[in-house]
């Protein structure tokens, strides 16, 4: 086996991803597998700016397992990567100084292991984006399949779009035929002799983290920010308070920041009204101005949603959450925005009594499922016929859908442009007929035996 290891520094905490491969077969499809994973402990990369250090080493728990999961006698020859996602491209915005000093912390404690360590960069939007769609459609067999006998085939199924939704960004990727009008949003790619024309793009400050922020900001300005005031998004008896630093702290919310002093508090109760929540949260998005012939918001262009997607990361938690925990089905998009009002008007004690173990996370659930069904529906335009085809997902088998994997498939050359030979496949067909061969001739002498065995004791009476 072969392993590789890559590093999902996101924005809100960091997780690692050990994968396997067999060493004879790193062109195949299906056979890069999760072998492990360690979530760090504690927050982004991006969070450590003023104390970058840190950052090395909030991650070394986790490369203390990689030593453990990978075999001794593997180290020196497995890759080791980390991407830095939304957090990052956030505060290379806001502090390009203290972005670098952190991804050079980071690269150093990277090099005190003994793996083949390649890289620490931040991924632009876009990279996010396609390397999830490679990474969902490679697990699903969609680009490239071997049959039981070992010959390649070209699947006649077509790809899944992917949705991710993380804490400061979120990206929708898809293949299209319609035109894409802006050249930025159009990725060609050539995978195992098949080409694809992906749409892509990234919205920053879209993401779980940065929406509520951005959500509070709005309210905060609404109420002219006086000391205490009316949430609409937070179920009835959750109240709290918070500094405006902990709103303002962040390039998302820098534009709408108060004269006010940022240790000046501000005090929010909650009153979980589902409908005023909506209001508050479309404001999000301009729907207003398009220089295309379509759009989805805030001026980007989007071609027609088409075929299935599957949609992951915090979409899938929202999803779960509602499934699992309000015990409601989500089929329609009518379903999603009844679940949504439903959790709004739940109280907190409800809530509590429902999922004691997710109280960290559990008031912005009315947020952020409201949040879901008007990013999916009036933002991607999802439709009655198009929303049953999303499948909200955490894994494909046992392997995490992200972009991690096909980010490393892609920087280790393992998918290639052109199909791939055939010789393995024809090798492998010899040996199937050979055993195909070997099994007839016992069964043959099996049964020759057999009738012999009972001729000779009929002779015998």
């Amino acid at each position: 086996l072969q392993y590789g290891i890559v590093l999902d520094a996101g924005s809100s905490h960091t997780a690692m991803f050990v994968y396997k491969w067999p060493a004879d077969k790193e062109n195949d499809t299906g056979v890069v597998s999760e072998h492990g994973m360690c979530d760090v402990e504690g927050p982004g990369i991006s969070s450590y700016s003023s104390n970058p250090l840190a950052a090395g080493t909030s991650l070394e728990h986790c490369l203390n397992q990689a030593l453990r999961d990978v075999p001794k006698e593997k180290h020196v020859g497995t890759p080791l990567y980390l991407g830095a996602t939304a957090g990052m491209r956030l505060l290379n915005i806001a502090d390009p100084q203290a972005s670098d000093a952190v991804l050079r912390a980071v690269a150093a404690t990277l090099k005190t292991y003994p793996f083949d360590f390649r890289e620490a960069k931040i991924l632009s939007g876009e990279e996010e984006g396609v390397f999830g769609w490679v990474t969902a459609n490679y697990l699903l067999e969609n680009f490239i399949k071997r049959g039981w006998l070992g010959e390649w085939i070209q699947p006649q199924k077509k790809t899944l779009g992917a949705m991710d939704f993380g804490g400061a960004s979120t990206q929708i990727t898809f293949e299209t035929r319609d035109m894409i009008e802006n050249p930025r949003n159009q990725v060609m790619l050539k995978l195992y002799g098949q080409a694809y024309k992906v749409y892509t793009h990234s919205f920053l400050c879209y993401g779980r983290d940065q929406v509520l922020k951005r959500l509070l900001s709005k309210l905060l300005q609404a109420e002219s920010y006086q000391e205490t005031v009316s949430y609409p998004c937070w179920p009835m008896g959750y109240n709290k308070s918070l500094l405006l630093s902990s709103i303002y702290d962040s390039p998302c919310t820098e534009k709408e920041r108060p004269s006010l002093a940022l240790n000046t508090t501000v005090t929010l109760l909650g009153t979980g009204n589902g409908n005023l929540c909506a209001l508050h949260v479309s404001k999000l998005f301009d729907f207003t101005n398009c220089s295309f012939s379509r759009c989805s918001f805030d001026g980007v262009f989007q071609p027609k949603v088409s075929g299935n997607f599957i949609a992951f990361s915090a979409f899938f938690y929202t999803v779960d959450f509602i499934q699992t925990v309000m015990r409601r089905p989500v089929h329609l998009p009518s379903d999603l925005k009844d679940a949504s009002e439903t959790i709004c008007a739940t109280s907190w004690s409800q809530l509590l009594q429902k999922a004691p173990k997710l109280e960290k996370r559990l008031p912005d659930y009315c947020a952020v499922s409201t949040f879901v069904y008007l990013l999916t529906t009036k933002g991607y335009s999802f439709n009655n016929h198009s929303f049953p085809n999303i499948a909200f997902q955490k894994k494909v088998g046992e392997t995490s859908i992200g972009w991690a994997l096909g980010y490393m498939l892609n920087l280790t050359n393992m998918i290639p442009a052109e199909k791939p030979s055939s010789h393995k496949s024809m090798l492998y067909n010899y040996w199937v007929i050979l055993i195909l061969l070997f099994v007839v001739t016992t069964l043959t002498s099996l049964v020759t035996a057999i009738c012999l065995l009972r001729h000779s004791k009929s002779s015998i009476i």
